[in-house]
Parts: C-alpha cells; structure tokens; sequence
C-alpha cells in the first residue's frame, strides 16, 4: 500500500520511528502537496460565485494548475521513499572483495543520483505551487484568502526541506559536474522565494 493511501496516523507512526524512509524528503513532498490542496480549495470556493463572475476562467487555470501540482507531490512523496530505500539496499551490498567493494560503490554513487533527482523535481514543483498563491490570493474568495497565506508557507517549506535533502546528497556524490549542475539548478529555484513569501504573507495579511 502506497504511504498516501495510509490513514495520516500511520504516516506519523511510521515517520517516527527507526526506519529510514519515509523522512524528510516524503515530509517536504507532502507540504507541497498540502499547499497545493489549498490553492485547489481556495480555487473551489470561487468557482460559481456571481461576485467573481470576472474571474472564473483565471481561477479555472489555476485549479488546473495545482491539482496538477497535487498530485505530482504525492506521486513524488512514493518516489522518496523508493529512492532512499534503493539506496540503503545498496549500501547493505558485500565488499569483502575489491570487485565488491566496487560494485557496491557504484551501486550507491548511481543510487545517491536518483535519491538527489526526486527532491529536486519536489523543489522544482514546490516553487511551482508558490508561483499560484499570489494570484489565488488577490482572485480567489476573500473568505479563503488565508488559506493562500497557509499555502506559500507550505510550499516554501517544501522547497526549503527539499533543497537539504538535494544538498546532503550531493555531499557525497563524487560526479563532480553533476554536482555542480544540481547545485546551480537548485539555487535558481531558491532565487527570490523568501521574498515572495513575505509579499504573499504580507498581502494576505493585509486582508485579513
């Protein structure tokens, strides 16, 4: 059974314990998800309301947009926990042997890539999600303007949280072009999101 499928109190039973995934790649997966799903409910309390007659195509797009975006999340909170789970079979091969010790290193150096990828498309989606709240925020329902508020939070959480598992990563990843390429991509998604989050939080701040 997929994680997503598992009531919330399983998720949390299992993300506290010892074993090693889900953790903080599924949890930064999940707070995109979660802001995606309000930028969604924001959108539903808008859609059919006479006094936003004037902006139901563009609340229509953005509904589109982020159960787009919802489900990628939570499709890529599975693909977390695949990823690390390869990884530690990989470093549980033998290496009593040179050949061994080879393979096996191999074996992590091409698994730490993918456990590097999935949080990265996370941040990738996660600043995606961010880019809808302004608009859900000045369009959408006035009685829902919060919940865009909520929804930057959880986003750029999501980016954030994502960004340090792309980073512990790379720490060990001795492709050194690779790294160089994953670092830069990262930190252009990371450009500018604090500052708007702020110009999010403070507008919807001022509705409030």
């Amino acid at each position: 059974m997929k994680l997503t499928d598992k009531p919330v109190t399983n998720f949390l039973s299992e993300l506290a314990s010892n074993a090693p995934a889900p953790g903080g790649g599924s949890v930064a997966a999940l707070s995109g998800a979660l802001g995606a799903a309000l930028i969604s409910m924001v959108c539903n309390l808008t859609l059919g309301k006479k006094k936003y007659a004037g902006v139901q195509a563009d609340i229509k797009d953005l509904l589109s947009k982020s159960e787009a975006l919802r489900q990628e999340l939570a499709d890529l909170l599975e693909e977390d926990v695949k990823a690390y789970t390869a990884y530690s079979v990989a470093a549980k091969m033998p290496r009593g042997t040179d050949e061994e010790k080879t393979e096996r290193t191999n074996a992590m150096q091409a698994a730490l890539k993918v456990a590097t990828d999935v949080p990265l498309r996370i941040a990738e989606a996660a600043s995606k999600v961010m880019d809808l709240c302004m608009p859900a925020a000045e369009k959408g329902n006035v009685w829902a303007v919060s919940d865009a508020g909520v929804a930057v939070l959880m986003a750029e959480a999501a980016l954030r949280s994502s960004a340090l598992n792309v980073l512990i990563n790379l720490g060990s990843i001795k492709d050194q072009d690779f790294v160089a390429e994953k670092r830069a991509h990262l930190e252009s998604l990371l450009l500018g999101k604090g500052d708007m989050r702020d110009q999010i939080y403070d507008y919807v701040a001022s509705k409030l």
